[in-house]
């Protein structure tokens, strides 16, 4: 089978989930993460974003109001990324979950990226993540390779104490 890759320019543009609760659902990526809401349809669906973007997260109750999440054996979302553009962006979500007394389920530093693991109220799985240059990358082989070291949190927490450069 003969195949051609993707343009390397391709992105993964928005994730769209079915929640349970919209109003709450809304409160969780609005008010916790930091997202704008851009606009909803009624009591239905909302779509949030960062920066003006059309929407980067798409919420809708049209199958799944009132639903729970899939029980443990089943298929589906794993988790999804959100990845912020500075390691100090990552380090203010995290004193936001913090903050909130927010749980975490874990957190790595893959050598690619520093991951913090999370789930929203619906249980959808998130990881709040910071890309280091891809010249810092481990690399096998002249492919990147992961780690999983335990994330240095009090080395990103201290991001929010040094002045801003730039």
């Amino acid at each position: 089978m003969n195949h051609e890759s993707i343009p390397a320019g391709t992105r993964i543009g928005h994730v769209h989930l079915k929640v349970s609760d919209l109003e709450r659902a809304i409160g969780f990526y609005r008010d916790l993460l930091g997202f704008e809401l851009v606009t909803r349809f009624g009591e239905a669906a909302a779509f949030l974003s960062a920066g003006g973007y059309h929407h980067h997260i798409g919420l809708n109750v049209w199958e799944s109001r009132g639903g729970s999440p899939p029980p443990p054996g089943s298929t589906g979302l794993y988790h999804f990324a959100i990845n912020y553009p500075e390691r100090r962006d990552l380090a203010r979500a995290l004193k936001r979950l913090l903050d909130a007394g927010w749980p975490i389920d874990g957190a790595s530093d893959h050598g690619t990226h520093e991951a913090i693991y999370l789930h929203d109220p619906d249980h959808n799985g998130i990881e709040l993540a910071w890309d280091r240059d891809p010249g810092e990358w481990p690399r096998l082989g002249g492919r990147p390779t992961f780690t999983r070291r335990p994330l240095d949190f009090d080395g990103l927490l201290a991001e929010l104490e040094s002045p801003v450069t730039g």
